[in-house]
């Protein structure tokens, strides 16, 4: 796969995450022979990426104007950002720098959508370009239809068809992308804790009843940030939870270690279907 617009004289760098999405940016980039300085958030990434990136350095989450300072020492002009960096870790205490905060008071909601893409403009304004953050990983993005062994079965259909009307709205208001359904009732709708304290939270109140749990992409996704991701750990909770159908987005929706991910799918008997965004 090449790279649109590649050109070999530009500087990339990946701003990090945690989670192993930035691990597979790294090692999709280097098989199309870029090498990529990564910028790692202190408080969420991985101290292994030590071990695997060419160049790294460490940043606070709040310290805007030092990671405007570290893409310009690297002379980059080309950017990705991978992996989660949960919402909530900006109302737990962390102190953002004089620039962070400017950006932070001027805007009229703190959803993820609004405080990304201010984060993305201000890079833009420095000359750093964010780019789809897929744009390495094609092929962990599902075609639509039936991904496991195991199609949902009607009831689990139901669930998935209520769901993904329930999810859509959500998503639009940029509050979240997952729901848990029980029976055509929503048992709980994601906000920022993330997607798998979601699904062990609708387990508590459902008190072992089988559930079903709906992903989706918002309205109008950006690729270059907040992609839907789902990866092993979503599948083991699921499988404690009793949560038997996992519904998604086609060609929106990262699958990561896609092929151990639906090995441990089939074996726990759950269905995965990808659905056309928006259907």
């Amino acid at each position: 796969m090449a790279f649109p617009d590649q050109q070999s004289t530009e500087n990339w760098a990946l701003i990090a995450g945690n989670g192993k999405f930035p691990f597979l940016v790294l090692e999709g980039a280097r098989s199309q022979g870029i090498q990529m300085v990564v910028i790692a958030i202190k408080e969420e990434a991985f101290p292994e990426l030590e071990k695997i990136a060419p160049r790294l350095h460490w940043v606070s989450l709040g310290d805007l104007g030092g990671l405007i300072d570290l893409l310009k020492k690297e002379h980059v002009t080309r950017a990705m950002m991978a992996g989660q960096v949960k919402h909530n870790k900006i109302f737990s205490g962390i102190k953002p720098d004089w620039k962070m905060a400017k950006l932070l008071m001027s805007l009229a909601t703190k959803s993820t959508d609004s405080l990304i893409g201010a984060v993305a403009k201000v890079l833009e304004d420095e000359g750093v370009k964010l780019v789809d953050s897929t744009a390495f990983l094609k092929p962990l993005l599902p075609e639509a239809g039936v991904l496991t062994r195991r199609a949902p079965d009607t009831a689990e259909a139901a669930d998935i068809e209520y769901g993904r009307m329930v999810a859509r709205q959500i998503s639009g208001l940029d509050l979240g992308q997952t729901v848990v359904i029980r029976d055509r009732a929503c048992v709980a709708i994601e906000a920022m804790e993330g997607t798998d304290e979601t699904i062990e939270r609708a387990a508590r109140l459902a008190g072992g009843q089988r559930l079903v749990v709906v992903k989706v992409s918002k309205p109008k996704q950006d690729m270059r940030f907040d992609v839907p991701v789902v990866g092993l750990p979503t599948i083991e909770v699921m499988q404690r939870a009793n949560a038997t159908a996992l519904a998604i987005d086609a060609q929106r929706t990262l699958l990561m270690d896609r092929e151990v991910l639906l090995d441990a799918a089939n074996a726990a008997g759950i269905a995965i279907q990808a659905f056309e965004p928006g259907g």
